[in-house]
């Protein structure tokens, strides 16, 4: 049915509030940075690292750190990750994670950083404040779900200049431009087969661009200019009705 009505159904992206998630104006954050300092960032993300527990010197503060946020179910990836278990501390990064789901991917995320506290932390529920802290101090926030109609946290995260990590997928493809090495376009990482390997892959180069400082600039400069606002998604509204009275 849907797609024989196709040419009367419209998409509209989901809006997020400009006003709460705003990284100039937050006050969960420690520091307010926009995308003109964002070498203020680094004062959340030593917020993070200290609150989880994990090591906040130099070199821990120049490896990246990766954030993920979210409900630990199948649709959000966790399948895909249970099976990089072995591979994710191998990285050259850290890993926060902050969430409720499954009871196996709670004990298996509790146990990962269990066998590595200097380099992975799991917040088992949900905070508000730490939500805001973690996307406003990660390097890059990994969001694998098997579908999305839409996702928030990937909007949240180009916001704060955090680059996403996200399965090409629903409002994921819709909302984040892969990465061009060629021309140095683009917002974020992207990967097409919903598999462990191409996850790793995808998080692996994403962590190479990491060390090309100009690079990643751009990248979180590029998403920062994003209109992600509800003002954006009123104007589509509009323009629909009125289409539509025509």
């Amino acid at each position: 049915m849907l797609r024989r009505r196709a040419s009367a159904l419209v998409g509209i992206q989901n809006g997020i509030d400009y006003t709460k998630w705003n990284p100039l104006g937050d006050p969960h954050l420690p520091q307010a940075f926009d995308a003109s300092c964002l070498e203020r960032k680094e004062a959340s993300k030593r917020v993070v690292l200290d609150t989880c527990g994990l090591p906040t010197d130099e070199i821990s503060l120049r490896r990246p750190l990766v954030g993920l946020i979210s409900r630990l179910v199948d649709q959000k990836g966790f399948d895909l990750l249970a099976e990089l278990i072995e591979d994710l501390p191998r990285l050259d990064a850290s890993f926060v994670l902050l969430g409720t789901g499954e009871q196996r991917y709670e004990e298996l995320w509790l146990g990962l950083a269990a066998r590595h506290p200097r380099r992975i932390a799991a917040n088992i529920g949900f905070d508000e404040g730490m939500a805001h802290r973690i996307e406003g101090g990660a390097d890059l926030f990994l969001m694998p779900s098997r579908f999305e109609p839409c996702g928030l946290n990937q909007m949240y995260s180009l916001r704060y200049g955090t680059i996403p990590v996200v399965h090409a997928t629903g409002g994921l493809y819709d909302t984040v431009r892969n990465y061009d090495p060629a021309t140095g376009s683009g917002t974020g990482f992207t990967f097409d087969e919903y598999s462990p390997e191409t996850l790793l892959s995808t998080l692996r180069a994403a962590l190479n661009v990491y060390g090309n400082k100009v690079a990643w600039r751009r990248l979180q400069q590029a998403g920062m200019r994003e209109d992600f606002s509800w003002d954006a998604s009123a104007r589509e509204y509009v323009t629909m009705y009125r289409r539509d009275r025509q």
